[in-house]
């Protein structure tokens, strides 16, 4: 199961970056969202110049499997350190 709807559709690495944007928000401190942001925009500025379009799925589907796990731990009301 997906964290939000559409997690399908991505194709591009500008569609995931603003997907995991999104995902964020459902994070429960200002702290964690911040953490995480920062994770986002790095992984995207160090993979921007992959080429390869079957490691770029494979990033994609990679990123959408992590950001799905990180929220379902939300969910379940397993808290964060984030130091």
């Amino acid at each position: 199961m997906s964290p939000l709807v559409g997690a399908e559709l991505i194709q591009t690495p500008v569609q995931l970056y603003r997907y995991l944007l999104r995902c964020c928000r459902l994070l429960p401190t200002p702290a964690v969202q911040q953490h995480y942001r920062h994770a986002i925009r790095q992984s995207y500025n160090s993979h921007s110049d992959e080429d390869d379009p079957e490691r770029i799925h494979m990033i994609i589907q990679r990123a959408i499997v992590d950001a799905d796990w990180i929220l379902d731990k939300v969910r379940c009301g397993i808290t964060f350190q984030v130091t």
